[in-house]
């Protein structure tokens, strides 16, 4: 079967990214990634997005330097739907890794819901081991806009750097 290939960069989102990245999650989950982005402004974050020649984010996620001392934490991971499985959310995770080396730290965390498997087999093949478990929330949009608060459990997981 042929395939496409198409060059992909990866940059700063910018608040002007937000209108197209409807594709990530609600009106809510945008207002924190604005609010995000606006923290990466102090250098508390890095805000990352995965873009074709268009310029417009198929992939989006964070590197928070505040969470883990000596760690930078990745969060809100996210791919465009009709693309994952592409390696276009490795090429976000090696980014953002890369983010982390660049400000001289050691190790990458993240967490994974547990009952998310498939993110937690792409993290596991990037070299990521668990080292714990602990319950998380948010508050979420539903569909008919009501918020509500969503709990979960996560594996807690590293990664040594280089």
């Amino acid at each position: 079967m042929p395939g496409v290939l198409v060059d992909l960069s990866v940059r700063d989102l910018r608040p002007s990214d937000l209108e197209w990245c409807s594709w990530s999650g609600t009106a809510l989950h945008l207002t924190r990634v604005a609010h995000e982005v606006e923290r990466a402004r102090t250098g508390a974050v890095d805000y990352l997005a995965v873009c074709p020649p268009s310029d417009l984010p198929v992939a989006i996620g964070g590197v928070d330097y505040e969470v883990c001392p000596g760690a930078g934490t990745l969060w809100q991971l996210t791919v465009h739907p009709a693309l994952r499985s592409c390696g276009i959310g490795s090429l976000l995770i090696r980014a953002a890794e890369q983010r982390i080396i660049a400000r001289g730290l050691d190790r990458a965390e993240l967490k994974v819901e547990e009952n998310n498997p498939r993110a937690r087999a792409l993290y596991e093949r990037l070299g990521y081991t668990a080292y714990g478990r602990e319950p998380d929330a948010w508050d979420e949009e539903t569909p008919d806009g009501v918020i509500q608060r969503y709990e979960t459990v996560c594996a807690v997981m590293r990664k040594p750097l280089p």
